[in-house]
C-alpha cells in the first residue's frame, strides 16, 4: 500500500478506524503474526536457529530494550537492523513543520503538537505517514556527544527570545527524534559516562533532562545496544543503573558448525562466480577456508578477547576466488578452479584481522601465525577426508620419488603429467568431476599434496611463489 491511498487528515484517520499503540506494543503484535504464520523471522541469520533467535523472540514479546552481546563479526549489528521489519508499514503523524518528533495524532507529546491538536478542526488537520524503513537509527558510540543522541540548548532560539526553561528552546538529539521507533547504539561501553546518565534518564522514566530542564513529555522508543564482552564486563565502562535498566541481554556466538560458517560465507561474498570467466569451487576448499577462521578463534597466539569476525571468512574467501579468476583470465581457463596455492594470497585478506597475542606468540609475525593456522586447517579437513575416503590410496601416487612443483599461476595441463589415470575415489571423495576437468584435478593434486604434507608424509620447498614438493 502507498501513503497516498491511506488517510490524509485526522477525521479520515479516525474514521477508518486506526488505533493508537506504542513501538512496543506494535512490534509485539506484528511479531506475533509472523509466529504464527510459519514466515522466516530474520531472513539471512544463519547458525542462530536454536540459540539467539529464541531469546530475542522472548524479548520482542515482552516488551524489552535490548543488549546484543558478543565478538566482532556476529551479526550484532546486522540483527538489530532486522528489527524494524516487525513495525507496521506505515504510521501516521501530524503534518507539523519544524516539529522536532513525528508526533501520534491521537497522543502529541510536544506543546506545539498539543496547540494544532486543540485549536485546529479535526477535518483540518493534515496527517502524513512514516515508511518502517526510517523509523530506525542507529549510532556508533565512539565520540557520540550527550547533544548528538539527547539534545541541546539551541542559542539561536535563546538569542529570538525564548526562554531557557521553555520546552522550544531545546534542539533535540537522534533519540527524541526517533519517538514512536527505534533506536540503536553500538559500542555501549565506549560512550561516555555523561550520555550513559542521559540513557539510563530516557530508559527508567522515558523523558529528556537537558542541562537540568527536564522536558516533561513520554518518549516511545525501543532502545537497542551492541557491546564486546571483553570491554562490558571490564568494571567501570558501562555504569551499573544503566545495565540494570536494560530488560534483555541477547548472546551473539560464531557459527557452531562449519558448514554453518560457509552458509555464511557464501551468502555474504558478493561476487559471482559465473561471467566472462567462471569460477567453481570444490567443497574442500570451502571448508577449508572456514576451518582456518574456525582455528583462529582457538589459537593460543591470537587474542581471543578480540575475536575472529566472520568478516574474516568472506574477505578470504573472496580473496581465493580473485587469485583463481585471475589465473583463469591470463591462462584461458573456464572454469577456474581455486587451488591450495591461492591460498598463498591470503595475507592482503587476513593481516590486520587478526590481533596477535604477544604473551603467546614468541615474537612471532601475524604472517607467521597466519601461515601456523592455515596449516592446521588443511590438515584437519584432509584427514577427515582421509578418515571418510580412505584418500591414503591416493597417497601412494604421489609416494614414487618425483619432485612435483605447484604453484597459482602454473596451468592446469602442468598437472596432467602428475595424474595420467585418475583413481575412481577421486570423484567420490571430492564430489567433483576430477575426471573429466584438468582444472579440478589440479586443486584436487594440491590438496592432496598439502594434506600429505601436513600430515608429515612429505616434504615441501618455496621459492619465487613456486612450492615443490619432495615425495
Amino acid at each position: 500500500m502507498s501513503d497516498g491511498a491511506l488517510p490524509q487528515t485526522l477525521a479520515e484517520l479516525r474514521a477508518s478506524g486506526w488505533k493508537s499503540r506504542s513501538v512496543k506494543q506494535e512490534i509485539q503484535e506484528n511479531f506475533q503474526r509472523l509466529l504464527g504464520s510459519g514466515e522466516e523471522l530474520f531472513p539471512g541469520m544463519v547458525g542462530y536457529e536454536n540459540t539467539v533467535v529464541p531469546e530475542i523472540s522472548l524479548a520482542l514479546l515482552a516488551g524489552h530494550d535490548m543488549l546484543f552481546l558478543g565478538e566482532k563479526g556476529q551479526g550484532k549489528s546486522r540483527m538489530m537492523r532486522l528489527l524494524p521489519r516487525f513495525l507496521d508499514e506505515f504510521l501516521p503523524y501530524l503534518d507539523l513543520p519544524g516539529c522536532p518528533v513525528h508526533e501520534d495524532p491521537y497522543q502529541p507529546i510536544t506543546s506545539q503538537g498539543k496547540r494544532y491538536v486543540a485549536d485546529v478542526p479535526e477535518d483540518q488537520i493534515r496527517i502524513l505517514w512514516w515508511p518502517r524503513d526510517q523509523r530506525y537509527a542507529e549510532r556508533l558510540a565512539p565520540g557520540t556527544k550527550f547533544a548528538d543522541i539527547i539534545g541541546e540548548i539551541d542559542p539561536a532560539k535563546l538569542a529570538g527570545g525564548t526562554s531557557m526553561s521553555a520546552e522550544e528552546a531545546l534542539h533535540f538529539g537522534l533519540i527524541p527524534r526517533m519517538h514512536r521507533g527505534i533506536f540503536a547504539m553500538n559500542e555501549l561501553p565506549e560512550l561516555d559516562e555523561l550520555v550513559q546518565v542521559g540513557l539510563f534518564n530516557i530508559l527508567e522514566e522515558r523523558d529528556v533532562q537537558i542541562r537540568g530542564y527536564p522536558v516533561q513529555f513520554q518518549l516511545d522508543v525501543m532502545i537497542l545496544f551492541s557491546a564486546n564482552p571483553a570491554t562490558y564486563n571490564r568494571s567501570g565502562k558501562v555504569i551499573p543503573q544503566l545495565k540494570d535498566r536494560i530488560g534483555s541481554l541477547i548472546q551473539t556466538h560464531y557459527p557452531n558448525e562449519r558448514d554453518a560458517g560457509i552458509r555464511i560465507m557464501e551468502q555474504e561474498c558478493e561476487i559471482a562466480l559465473d561471467g566472462e570467466f567462471p569460477v567453481v569451487v570444490p567443497w574442500f576448499m570451502k571448508q577449508i577456508i572456514e576451518e582456518i577462521s574456525r582455528k583462529a578463534r582457538r589459537s593460543r597466539y591470537i587474542d581471543q578477547q578480540s575475536g575472529v569476525s566472520a568478516r574474516f571468512s568472506i574477505a578470504n574467501y573472496q580473496t581465493m576466488i580473485a587469485s583463481a579468476r585471475r589465473r583463469g583470465a591470463v591462462l584461458a581457463e573456464r572454469p577456474a578452479v581455486p587451488r591450495i596455492s591461492d591460498l598463498g594470497h591470503l595475507y592482503s585478506s587476513s593481516l590486520g584481522k587478526l590481533e596477535v597475542d604477544l604473551m603467546s606468540s614468541h615474537q612471532m609475525s601475524e604472517r607467521q601465525v597466519l601461515e601456523s593456522v592455515v596449516a592446521e586447517a588443511i590438515r584437519t579437513v584432509f584427514e577427515e577426508y582421509v578418515e571418510q575416503h580412505g584418500l591414503d590410496e591416493i597417497s601412494k601416487i604421489f609416494a614414487k620419488g618425483v619432485r612435483i612443483e605447484v604453484g597459482d599461476m602454473l596451468p592446469s595441463a602442468h598437472y596432467e603429467s602428475l595424474l595420467k589415470r585418475v583413481p575412481p575415489v577421486w570423484d567420490k571423495a571430492f564430489e567433483v568431476n576430477a575426471s573429466e576437468n584438468a582444472a579440478m584435478r589440479a586443486s584436487c593434486v594440491e590438496f592432496v599434496l598439502a594434506g600429505l604434507y601436513s600430515t608429515e608424509k612429505i616434504s615441501r620447498s618455496q621459492r619465487h611463489g613456486i612450492v615443490t614438493y619432495d615425495v
